[in-house]
């Protein structure tokens, strides 16, 4: 049965119910938040202490909190420390409520969003990991809730308050930069696409290329800051490799990445939102998906996909008893993605940016959540239409609504 023919009422009351009954089991399952630390709850308390003994934090403070994270997650945990001395579960309720306001966000079926808020909310309850992360004292959540707040003022052209937005999200997660070099590169081509035409372009129009860009900037303070990529401590006890000089990179991250937005973004997508005419769109982008194949193909082999021991789809590729069957997963999934990407809109550049910082983390699928986050939100206002760029790019073959 089709969401839309339920009506607006009985579809708001679907989704109170629903996110009720969800949320208190969280909470249950989560002992209260009162359960003991989980993983890098440890040594994320550790950080947030440091930023617990006054409201301001010292500039040693800022340069000496042993972790590779940026450090405002820290601060508003330290600074819920000294305000209420509640240990974590202040943190993990604050984590909480960013989670329900970005569930209100996406999935509220509004009159404009109806069932189609809902479909998206499912969606991004089908990546394992914002759920689980909801009630615990991780940093995404806080750094998800700043992207989030971004795209919204970005597509209500608030560009400057999204600069912001963005500006703070990459001060809670340093891989957050992705989000507004996209926007930054994709508005600065549709304005120089209008160049080439001769179209006019007023002054105004300069500042939603401008404003992600200086965002982006921001992260070169952090650089400073820490002389490096993160606090030196932390890059000598806890960095990978890759992040110990910062000229190294690991281009098969790259292709796990893309496998984990396969898994998490593009096959739920399929299933949540049937393509109409498939074949058609098979038969019309038939030279070009495949060179985009052969291309890929020939990516994988050169820099395969890196073992990882990190999340859910590290655990998959554990069962599989041969590194050929490891490699044609990856493979399989990260050419879905290059599919569904390959046109050159806004999300097209999100994941290009995403994918080429990967290249400098953990392959853990866990850091696909910012972009799933993005994905359902641009998804549930109808992304493009209601994005009013510079340029708007087609949308034949985006899967529309089952």
């Amino acid at each position: 049965m089709k969401l839309q023919s339920f009506s607006h009422s009985q579809q708001k009351i679907f989704f109170l119910c629903g996110i009720t009954a969800i949320y208190l089991a969280i909470v249950a399952w989560l002992d209260f938040l009162q359960g003991p630390p989980y993983w890098d709850e440890v040594n994320f308390w550790k950080s947030s202490l440091t930023f617990s003994d006054s409201l301001l934090p010292s500039l040693s403070d800022l340069r000496e909190y042993h972790s590779l994270n940026t450090p405002l997650p820290f601060m508003i945990f330290g600074f819920l420390e000294y305000l209420f001395s509640q240990g974590m579960v202040a943190g993990r309720l604050f984590n909480l409520i960013l989670s329900l306001g970005i569930v209100a966000i996406i999935g509220w079926p509004s009159r404009q969003k109806g069932g189609r808020a809902i479909l998206c909310l499912i969606g991004l309850f089908l990546c394992p990991y914002f759920l689980f992360l909801s009630g615990r004292l991780y940093t995404e959540m806080i750094a998800c809730t700043w992207v989030l707040l971004g795209f919204v003022a970005y597509v209500r052209d608030r560009h400057w308050v999204s600069c912001l937005a963005f500006v703070l999200a990459i001060s809670s997660r340093q891989y957050m930069l992705a989000f507004p070099m996209a926007v930054a590169t994709y508005e600065f081509l549709a304005i120089a696409n209008q160049y080439r035409q001769g179209q006019p372009v007023s002054p105004l129009q300069h500042q939603r290329w401008l404003a992600p860009a200086l965002a982006s900037l921001s992260f070169l303070g952090w650089v400073v800051l820490f002389d490096g990529l993160a606090p030196s401590s932390a890059i000598v006890s806890h960095a990978p490799e890759v992040q110990k000089s910062n000229l190294s990179l690991t281009p098969g991250g790259a292709i796990n990445f893309l496998g984990f937005v396969g898994a998490y973004i593009v096959i739920p997508e399929w299933l949540l939102f049937r393509p109409t005419n498939p074949l058609q769109s098979l038969r019309k982008n038939q030279k070009k998906w495949l060179l985009i194949a052969i291309g890929l193909l020939v990516f994988c082999l050169i820099f395969p996909p890196l073992d990882t021991p990190y999340g859910n789809m590290g655990k998959v590729a554990d069962l599989l008893p041969f590194y050929a069957l490891n490699l044609a997963m990856y493979y399989g999934l990260a050419l879905l993605t290059c599919l569904r990407f390959s046109k050159p809109d806004l999300l097209f550049w999100i994941v290009v940016f995403n994918a080429l910082i990967m290249m400098k983390a953990i392959p853990w699928d866990r850091y696909v959540l910012p972009l799933v986050v993005t994905f359902w939100y641009l998804k549930s206002i109808h992304y493009p239409e209601t994005v009013h760029a510079a340029a708007p790019t087609q949308t034949d073959t985006e899967p529309q609504l089952a």
